[in-house]
């Protein structure tokens, strides 16, 4: 099963484990949120939205808030030393898709709980023979 969902102005489709990189919203890393305006529920059935589909949504899992990739806006006039440099990056939120929810119904899983990683310990030099 798939959905295509709206949100921060673009449309993405999303299927269940899918890791997505949108628009910032709202939510504490490793909390559920769902996202309501569903435009697709795809299937063995496809049901489409005029323009949403009425009672679905999609609820996913935030992973991390960060920061998307340097834009440099450069302008140049010719022959008038005039030039402007400015740059900005995104604000991004990664998601999971957990589930596909439709007729209204309340996401049933929970987020998954966080491990990090251990790191392999350093390999420490063995000790010079005294002599």
């Amino acid at each position: 099963m798939f959905a295509v969902i709206k949100t921060g102005g673009k449309q993405y489709r999303v299927a269940p484990d899918d890791v997505l990189e949108i628009g910032k919203i709202e939510g504490e890393v490793g909390s559920i949120v769902q996202l309501g305006e569903v435009l697709l529920l795809g299937g063995d059935t496809p049901v489409v939205g005029a323009p949403l589909v009425a009672g679905a949504s999609v609820a996913a899992e935030v992973v991390d808030h960060k920061r998307g990739p340097k834009v440099i806006a450069f302008k140049k006039r010719r022959r008038k030393n005039s030039r402007r440099k400015r740059g900005y990056r995104d604000e991004i939120t990664v998601i999971r898709i957990t589930e596909i929810l439709a007729e209204g119904k309340a996401p049933s899983k929970a987020a998954k709980p966080r491990v990090k990683k251990a790191k392999a310990p350093k390999a420490e030099a063995a000790p010079e023979a005294a002599a």
